[in-house]
């Protein structure tokens, strides 16, 4: 049965270090949540708070309404999957799977029961008599999700269990994962610094940057409306662009200057006064060459680099004043480096932050 996880103003800290600021975060019994951010964050010390196997100097853990600050990590109905595989190198992938099961005193028929579910959800049947040395990386990866398995936890933690596999396996994992998560039902807290694997398989996803949590939301909340300027530019790839400009206030409608270029966003802006020093930002694939009703001008742009990539053409350019932007074009278009364009944009897709990096 799936389990509700609950931090209520966490802190962590290591002598007179303080990590982790006061972290309130509420994840429902099934959800698939993602710690995202740079190295760092705190991301993965919050995930082992969690687990128990760091303590929580502040601040309170609640599973399932149960505060579980000073209950051992073996009693809280969780289990964990590490960036390292730490399988037993000398016994069998049956072995590695049943081992923490006999530890405990478990029955033999409960173990290979609990044993060959695993395997068959995992599709690694067929290699319960290898040893981890005749196994791929994506398959001790999946023998280190199947360990967890047979625990019948309440919780699963990951804690960057991909960054060991190349670009393809990657993908191939976080299918099967997301896969996993819709068959059994558990709640998972899975812990990333790639936003792709946050954007592609969580139901909810938090925002750290130094220890603080920036913004949770589902991930196209996040992508269509980041709070500040750090989320917006982590989340999405390619980055936003990101240009430095000066707001225009002209009633109830605002706008930015560009260089030379006076720009209509199109809506009221919260906050900001006439010609604050403002960031601009749009996202690479939300410009474009043509010209077509409802689209507004960003300006001249002078093209640097081109990258043809079959479905899509990213063109890395420089604005009048300077400033590089990128273009994701859909499919194979016929641009050269040196040439000039003019780049078209939606300005409800673009995002307008102050000073202070807030949206407004």
């Amino acid at each position: 049965m799936a389990t509700s996880v609950v931090l209520q103003k966490v802190y962590k800290r290591y002598g007179d270090v303080e990590v982790i600021h006061g972290v309130d975060i509420s994840i429902e019994p099934g959800e698939f949540v993602v710690f995202v951010g740079p190295s760092g964050c705190g991301k993965s010390t919050l995930l082992r708070m969690i687990a128990g196997l760091e303590r929580i100097t502040g601040g309170s853990l609640y599973l399932d309404q149960e505060r579980m600050n000073d209950v051992a990590p073996a009693k809280r109905g969780i289990a964990m999957v590490f960036q390292s595989y730490a399988l037993y190198p000398h016994m069998t992938v049956y072995k590695n799977l049943a081992f923490g099961l006999e530890t405990a005193g478990m029955k033999r028929a409960e173990i290979d029961k609990r044993v060959r579910r695993a395997a068959e959800i995992l599709q690694i049947t067929p290699l319960l008599q290898r040893r981890p040395k005749q196994l791929s990386g994506g398959q001790r990866q999946r023998v280190a999700i199947g360990r967890a398995i047979t625990r019948e936890p309440k919780i699963f933690l990951f804690d960057e269990p991909l960054s060991n596999l190349d670009a393809e396996l990657r993908v191939q994992m976080r299918v099967e994962i997301a896969r996993l998560h819709k068959n059994l039902g558990n709640t998972m807290i899975y812990v990333t610094h790639d936003q792709v694997e946050a954007m592609t398989m969580a139901d909810k996803i938090v925002v750290l940057r130094n220890g603080v949590v920036e913004q949770i939301g589902a991930p196209l909340e996040l992508y269509n409306r980041p709070r500040n300027r750090f989320v917006a530019g982590f989340i999405g790839s390619p980055k936003m662009n990101m240009l430095e400009a000066k707001l225009l206030r002209n009633g109830g409608e605002a706008g930015i200057q560009l260089a030379e270029e006076r720009i209509a966003i199109g809506r009221a802006l919260e906050g900001g006064e006439d010609g604050d020093r403002v960031t601009f930002g749009i996202r690479p694939e939300h410009l474009g060459l043509a010209q077509r009703p409802g689209l507004v001008s960003l300006g001249e742009v002078t093209v640097d680099l081109i990258e043809n990539l079959g479905n899509q053409t990213m063109a890395y350019a420089t604005t009048a004043d300077r400033q590089p932007v990128i273009l994701a074009l859909d499919g194979q278009q016929e641009l050269f480096p040196g040439t000039k364009h003019v780049a078209w944009f939606d300005p409800a897709r673009a995002h307008v932050f102050n000073a202070e990096e807030r949206a407004l």
